[in-house]
């Protein structure tokens, strides 16, 4: 490994993936994982003995259901269990720091009741090379849009720790906490680039607050 991270030579061809409606990771980013059925511990366990990789993938509701499982969108986050505990009746508490995107080439043979992937990589090597220098957004911009956002949503945010963030933390962040439906998870997870994302970020911010205020009682058109 070097600075920014793995090699595409490094990583693997073939892993585990964790199929979960609305959960987004994103290369850098953090998310934190409260694993409980048999089959996802047992996913866990392997992937701890074998290089602490695995894949993030949302169910596709427009695919349909294969053996396995529910049919999955062809691109989702290989991630890496950069930390893990274990709770006393039995859990584990791992938190996955995404590495790269992934193309589903096929599914293989499932592990121990969890499914598995093969993967191409390459297109999105990028990934690999660590946070842009330069700012990838508009952050006046974004943060306008975000506090009307939290304002329709009267969700209570910390500003002070918001406007620290770096601009690629703070639309990483943001990507993967805001409650977007799942297919606009995916449109954020496969934008081309950081300054891509970006821009749908804002998009999407400005199109649920403006949802959310025509849906609010008494409003005058």
């Amino acid at each position: 490994m070097h600075a920014a991270g793995p090699r595409l030579e490094d990583l693997p061809g073939c892993f585990p993936v964790f199929p979960l409606a609305g959960a987004l990771l994103l290369p850098r980013g953090r998310l934190p994982l409260n694993i409980f059925e048999p089959r996802y511990l047992a996913m866990t366990e392997d992937a701890l003995a074998a290089g602490r990789m695995l894949g993030m993938v949302q169910p596709d509701p427009c695919r349909a259901a294969c053996r396995n499982g529910p049919g999955l969108y062809r691109v989702g986050c290989l991630g890496r269990i950069s930390a893990f505990s274990e709770t006393d009746d039995g859990r584990y508490l791992i938190t996955l720091t995404g590495v790269i995107r992934f193309a589903i080439a096929e599914e293989t043979a499932m592990r121990r009741g969890y499914r598995r992937v093969r993967a191409a990589m390459a297109d999105f090597a990028a990934d690999l090379a660590g946070p842009p220098e330069n700012a990838a957004c508009d952050r006046a911009k974004l943060l306008g849009k975000l506090r009307a956002y939290f304002g329709r949503r009267r969700i209570e945010a910390n500003w002070e720790a918001i406007e620290a963030m770096p601009d690629h933390v703070l639309v990483t962040t943001l990507c993967m906490v805001c409650p977007f439906d799942v297919p606009e998870k995916q449109a954020l997870l496969e934008a081309p680039g950081e300054a891509e994302r970006a821009a749908a970020l804002c998009t999407l911010l400005a199109i649920e607050t403006h949802c959310d205020d025509a849906a609010r009682p008494g409003r005058v058109s």
